[in-house]
């Protein structure tokens, strides 16, 4: 079973770590309640990782009452300033500040049998999530995926807000039900044991699949298809569709999708570009196309970014 921090290793592909300094650490232990650990991160030397997710599944035959669900993440990009004294702070370095640095955010949150038995109370259990939730998959396991737009949201917004007291309490409660949700989304139902592919067993099969990803990232705005994208990783499709969901919780497509339209509300709103210029950036053969697409995926129209 890997340790809680691990995700940091996880997160940075097992390479040397940077120097970090611990800036925060929140935390709550309530019996019969979620329990988490917020720990945020300086690192002293440029961090390059993903944001990753992780689902630990914990099952004791002899004794249930230590079966336990956790979930941990780790994020980058936030950023921190270490002089509370600045004014009209502009974050850029000052003659008394050298500005904000980024940061390094590890979540861990604690779920046990007993909390998590009011969900599948005299619920029929239908699929492997259900059984996951009631304890009722007979094998431990450790599940990684990817950290879509909704759950960077919710793992933001429990370090960004401004509650306090009973209202922090329900605030949190209610992230922290969010990201569990999510996250067991990314729980696919196959009949491999552990939820883990038999060719992905080997780490040359994983790292073609993190080379497909790294491809796909570089292509943002010329797309590529799976065909193609199998013969430059020399993986068979269909391994690759079913490594690649199975790695990183969707699909080849879906998640081409998510990172273009990031990318668009990157370009229309932080770099002003229009919806002619950001929809041939991304190889869309018409405005309409791309238009739609970026609506599907934000609900909104690609205007409503324009400043």
């Amino acid at each position: 079973m890997l340790k809680a921090l691990d995700i940091l290793k996880v997160a940075h592909r097992n390479t040397i770590e940077p120097s970090m300094n611990l800036l925060h650490m929140k935390e709550q232990h309530i019996p019969g309640s979620i329990q988490y650990v917020i720990r945020r991160y300086y690192a002293q030397q440029q961090w390059n990782s993903d944001d990753t997710g992780m689902l630990v599944y914990h099952y004791n035959t002899r004794n249930q009452e230590e079966n336990f669900l956790e979930l941990r993440y780790c994020i980058s990009g936030n950023k921190y300033c270490f002089e509370k004294s600045c004014a009209n702070c502009s974050e850029l370095p000052t003659q008394n500040c050298s500005g904000k640095h980024e940061t390094v955010d590890v979540f861990s949150f604690h779920f046990s049998s007993t909390f998590l038995h009011q969900f599948v109370h005299n619920v029929k259990l239908s699929n492997r999530k259900d059984e996951v939730l009631a304890f009722k998959h007979p094998n431990s396991f450790t599940k990684l995926f990817p950290v879509c737009s909704r759950k960077r949201m919710a793992l933001d917004a429990l370090l960004n807000h401004s509650y306090s007291g009973s209202m922090e309490n329900i605030f949190t409660n209610a992230k922290v039900h969010e990201l569990l949700l999510y996250s067991l989304e990314c729980l696919v139902d196959e009949k491999e044991e552990g939820f883990a592919c038999k060719f992905l067993a080997d780490d040359a099969g994983k790292d073609r699949i993190y080379q497909a990803r790294e491809i796909l990232l570089q292509r943002i705005g010329d797309p590529i298809t799976i065909k193609e994208l199998s013969r430059k990783v020399a993986m068979n499709e269909c391994y690759l569709k079913k490594g690649f969901k199975e790695v990183f919780g969707t699909t080849i497509f879906d998640f081409y999708q998510q990172q273009r339209m990031e990318h668009a509300k990157y370009l229309l709103y932080e770099k002003g570009l229009s919806v002619t210029d950001v929809s041939a950036l991304l190889g869309y053969s018409s405005i309409s196309h791309f238009s739609a697409a970026f609506k599907k995926h934000t609900g909104l129209k690609p205007c409503d970014l324009l400043r």
